[in-house]
């Protein structure tokens, strides 16, 4: 599916939701298990204690993960896009007095302050400036993260692209963020979500 915009992401995956109900091909990943393997190389800087925010929090799946495999007791704020996941995250999540959920338009909207900010397959749809969408959120998420962000992408090191998806060039993006974000950045290219196969996707890590 190519989308225009953030209209067109959130008519996307409302109709995932209402096809699939509460799991990972809500939001457009092959398992729970392939999920959780990101969420461990996405999470690894995160701290304890600290403030997080989630952008692109689907249905709240890191936040259990974050609380479940990582010790996490700190602050968590999910945000997404699709009011429908907002909601079953909130239901969720509800005893979680340290967590919360809204909706909201990280290109428009204004971000709050926390010291990670996080984000798990936000840009592997293709839309007509994929490229633009995604440094524009990255600059957006750096502005407002006291010590670093970290976020994964589908790479262009592949054997095989599928034509709705999004592919990142992860050397082009590193170049990107060197020069115009920050000197501290860290490229993973070496894990797998699934065995016996290749790393198809990256993962960046930004510093303040």
């Amino acid at each position: 599916m190519n989308t225009t915009g953030p209209a067109e992401l959130r008519a996307h995956y409302r109709a995932l939701f209402k096809q699939h109900g509460a799991n990972a091909h809500a939001v457009q990943w092959s398992s729970t298990a392939t999920q959780r393997n990101r969420f461990r190389v996405l999470s690894e800087i995160v701290e304890p204690n600290e403030t997080v925010i989630d952008v692109g929090a689907g249905l709240g799946d890191l936040l259990s993960f974050l609380r479940e495999e990582r010790g996490f007791v700190g602050r968590y704020t999910g945000l997404d896009l699709v009011p429908e996941f907002v909601t079953h995250a909130r239901e969720r999540h509800q005893s979680d007095k340290s967590a919360s959920f809204s909706v909201a338009n990280v290109l428009e909207d204004d971000l709050p302050r926390a010291d990670v900010y996080l984000s798990s397959g936000l840009f592997n749809n293709r839309m007509d400036d994929n490229w633009g969408y995604l440094t524009r959120i990255l600059a957006r998420m750096y502005e407002r993260a006291e010590r670093a962000v970290a976020f994964n992408a589908l790479s262009t090191y592949v054997d095989y692209q599928d034509a709705h998806l999004y592919y990142c060039d992860p050397l082009a993006l590193f170049d990107h963020i060197k020069r115009n974000l920050t000197r501290r950045v860290v490229l993973r290219h070496d894990y797998l979500v699934k065995a016996d196969s290749m790393p198809f996707e990256f993962t960046m890590v930004l510093y303040r």
